[in-house]
């Protein structure tokens, strides 16, 4: 069985107290896929910590990436079967 290997970049951007995240996949052949974008914001009344900004906006950016992906994975398996494929199936 053949290997394959996709990988998931991150690319984080911070603005003051609001940090945008851009989860991008790259499938192996190095094309883009679907990428997922995620938002975190400092509440005023919170320290600056901004590690969890990025982890919170990362997190969001790649749970998009995830509903996204099953989005196309749905659509791909109506394709080729009879019947429409579950909203979720795990």
């Amino acid at each position: 069985m053949e290997a394959k290997q996709w990988a998931v970049q991150i690319h984080l951007d911070e603005d003051g107290d609001d940090t945008h995240a851009r989860a991008v996949l790259t499938t192996g052949d190095g094309q883009e896929r679907v990428a997922g974008t995620g938002h975190a914001r400092r509440n005023p009344s919170d320290p600056s910590v901004p590690e969890i900004g990025e982890e919170l906006a990362a997190s969001r950016a790649l749970a998009d990436l995830a509903d996204k992906l099953a989005v196309i994975t749905r659509r791909d398996i109506t394709e080729v079967a009879d019947a429409a494929a579950p909203a979720r199936s795990w």
